[in-house]
C-alpha cells in the first residue's frame, strides 16, 4: 500500500521574484513525490509572504498539521529546515508530535530524516543554525530602517490628512481639512475632545480607518505631531524576533525624530497653543486615582442592554436640591437606540436610575442576607473545614528518599559503564528508566505541593469572605461606604430592573418602584 505523502514549502515575502519561486517548489514536489513508486501524493501545503520565526500565523502549515491528525498524511518532505521553522522550538515540537503519531519529515538538501535514529539530533544542529541566521537578519533590517529612518523616510501608512507613498508624505486635502477642523475647535473654540467627536458624528463626517469619533481619536489626532510637519518615528519597537509582537517604545530604544521632514497641515504656533491646552487638561496620576473612586459606584455600574459602563449625571432642581443620576454611556452620548448617517446602530434604549435607588437596592439586598445571617456564616465554615480536609496524606519524605536512592544507582551505572562492565547502549537505556521514575516521583511532589497551596488559598479567601460577610451584616443602615467595599457590580437593566452582585455573594435580581421627588421621594423592590 503506497505512502500517503506531503509536501510543505513556503516563501517571506509577498514578491513576485518569491511567488515565482514558490510556484517552482509546488511543482518541483508535485513531480518528485508522483516519480516515487510506493509515494502517493497527498497534497503540496504552502504559505506565501509570511515568516518561519513563527508558525501560529501560517495557515498551510496548520492545515497540514489538522490532517496529519485526521490521518491523511504518513510521510512529509520538505525543501530544507529553514523552509520547515527558522525558530528551533518549533522545529523540534512539531517533529517530535509528527514522530510520535509515526509521522517522519524528510529535509532533502540536508539529508535529514526525524525516523532515523540521528535525525533529531541533525535536525537539532540545523535548526539552532536556522534560528541563529533569522536572529542576524532581523538585527541587519532594524539597523538597515534606523539607518534610512534617520534620512527621512517614512516607515507608516497613509493617516488622516496624508498620504504615504515610496517613503515619502504627502497632503490629502480633503483630509487636511478635518485636521484644521479639529485644531481650530480645539484651541480657538475651546472645545472638549468629546464635543468636538460629536460634531464630527453630527456633521456626517466619516472618521480614517477607525469605526466612529470618540474621544480618543480626537486626542491622538491632537498629539500627532506629524501635522505641524515634524515626523517621530521607532514609536513602537519588536523585543523579540521569534515572536514578532510589537510594544510601545518608552525608552527601550532611541526614537528617531525629525523637525520640519515634511510639508505641516497645522502651523507651529497652533500646535503649540494645543499642546500647552493638553497639557493643562490632563490629569495627574493622583487626580485619575480620585476621580476613578469618585462616587461609591464609579465603574462597576453595566448597561444590561448593550453592555456599556454607565456613567454619572449630576444636575441641581428646584429649591436646591442635588439629583445625581447614573446612565449608559451610549445613551448619554447618542441618545435612545437609533442607525447614524452611515447606518451605524449607536445610542441605547435603556433609561438612567437615580443613585438612591441603587444605594437602597444594596441595603435591600444587605438585609435579605441579615435573616439568614447565622446560617450563612456557618455554612461558609463548614466549607471551609471540608476544604481543609481534602488535602490528602502524602508522605514526602519517602518519595524524597526514593529519589536519593535512584540517584545513587545512576551514578553506580555510570561507574559500570566507564569500567567497560555495562555497554554504552544498555546504559543509555537503564539511565533513561531511572530518569522516568525520578521524573514520576517529583511529579508526585510537585503536585502534591500544588494542591496544597491550592486548598490553603481557597481557605484562606474563604476566611477572608466570612470577615467580609460580618462586616456587611453589623450595620443598621447602608452609607456609600459599606455599599462600595461589598459591592462589586450592578447591571442595569431596561424596565426597573437591577442585577447586584456582592462580594461573596450570587447575583439578586430586583424590580423598582419609585414615586414623588426630592423629600417627598420613595422607592419599593420586590425580588424577582
Amino acid at each position: 500500500m503506497p505512502i500517503k505523502v506531503a509536501a510543505y514549502c513556503r516563501v517571506s515575502t509577498d514578491k513576485d521574484e518569491q511567488l515565482s519561486s514558490l510556484e517552482s517548489q509546488r511543482k518541483y514536489f508535485a513531480e518528485y513525490i508522483e516519480k516515487a513508486e510506493d509515494w502517493d501524493l497527498v497534497e503540496v501545503y504552502y504559505d506565501e509572504g509570511v515568516s518561519g520565526t513563527s508558525t501560529r500565523h501560517r495557515e498551510g502549515f496548520q492545515r497540514m498539521m489538522e490532517d496529519v491528525y485526521a490521518g491523511r498524511i504518513q510521510l512529509i518532505i520538505t525543501k530544507e529546515v529553514s523552509r520547515f521553522a527558522r525558530n528551533t522550538v518549533d522545529t523540534l515540537s512539531y517533529t517530535r508530535q509528527l514522530k510520535g503519531l509515526g509521522v517522519g519529515v524528510l529535509f532533502i538538501n540536508d539529508n535529514i530524516n526525524t525516523l532515523e535514529p540521528d535525525g533529531e539530533l541533525r535536525l537539532t544542529i540545523m535548526a539552532s543554525m536556522a534560528q541563529e541566521e533569522s536572529r542576524k537578519t532581523s538585527e541587519r533590517v532594524k539597523w538597515g530602517q534606523k539607518r534610512r529612518m534617520e534620512q527621512g523616510v517614512v516607515f507608516g501608512r497613509s493617516m488622516l490628512g496624508y498620504d504615504v507613498r515610496d517613503g515619502k508624505m504627502f497632503i490629502n486635502p480633503e483630509g487636511a481639512d478635518i485636521v484644521r477642523l479639529i485644531f481650530h475647535k480645539y484651541v480657538n473654540e475651546n472645545k472638549g475632545t468629546h464635543v468636538i467627536a460629536r460634531e464630527l458624528l453630527e456633521a456626517g463626517i466619516h472618521p480614517y480607518r477607525v469605526k466612529e469619533w470618540s474621544n480618543t481619536v480626537i486626542l491622538r489626532v491632537l498629539r500627532n505631531e506629524k501635522y505641524v510637519g515634524d515626523l517621530c518615528q521607532k514609536k513602537t519597537y519588536t523585543p523579540d524576533y521569534l515572536t514578532h509582537s510589537k510594544k510601545y517604545n518608552r525608552g527601550a530604544e532611541e526614537k528617531v525624530y525629525i523637525r520640519d521632514h515634511h510639508e505641516p497641515i497645522i502651523n507651529r504656533d497652533m500646535w503649540e497653543r494645543a499642546q500647552v491646552i493638553l497639557s493643562g487638561r490632563a490629569l495627574t496620576d493622583e487626580q485619575k486615582s480620585r476621580h476613578s473612586c469618585r462616587y461609591w459606584c464609579s465603574g462597576k455600574i453595566v448597561c444590561g442592554e448593550c453592555g456599556e459602563r454607565f456613567v454619572s449625571r449630576t444636575k441641581k432642581l428646584s429649591k436646591g436640591i442635588i439629583y445625581k443620576a447614573w446612565r449608559c454611556a451610549a445613551s448619554a452620548k447618542h441618545g435612545t437606540k437609533k442607525r447614524d448617517v452611515h447606518g451605524v446602530e449607536v445610542g441605547c434604549i435603556n433609561q438612567s436610575v437615580n443613585e438612591q435607588v441603587l444605594l437602597e437596592a444594596v441595603g435591600y439586598v444587605l438585609r435579605l442576607m441579615q435573616i439568614n445571617r447565622r446560617e450563612l456564616i456557618e455554612e461558609m465554615r463548614t466549607e471551609i473545614n471540608a476544604v481543609v480536609r481534602n488535602v490528602p496524606t502524602v508522605d514526602i519524605k519517602s518519595l524524597e528518599s526514593d529519589i536519593l536512592r535512584i540517584e545513587v544507582k545512576k551514578q553506580t551505572l555510570l561507574d559500570r559503564m566507564l569500567e567497560g562492565i555495562v555497554s554504552s547502549e544498555d546504559y543509555k537505556r537503564q539511565n533513561s528508566l531511572y530518569d522516568e521514575q525520578i521524573l514520576e516521583l517529583q511529579r508526585r511532589i510537585d503536585a502534591h505541593h500544588q494542591l496544597k497551596s491550592e486548598l490553603s488559598y481557597q481557605a484562606r479567601k474563604m476566611e477572608e469572605c466570612i470577615d467580609c460577610v460580618k462586616r456587611m451584616l453589623d450595620f443598621e443602615e447602608p452609607d456609600e461606604n459599606i455599599c462600595g467595599e461589598v459591592t462589586e457590580r450592578i447591571t442595569v437593566y431596561h424596565g426597573h430592573t437591577l442585577g447586584i452582585k456582592l462580594r461573596y455573594v450570587p447575583v439578586v435580581m430586583l424590580r423598582y418602584r419609585t414615586s414623588g421627588r426630592g423629600s417627598r421621594y420613595t422607592a419599593e423592590y420586590e425580588m424577582i
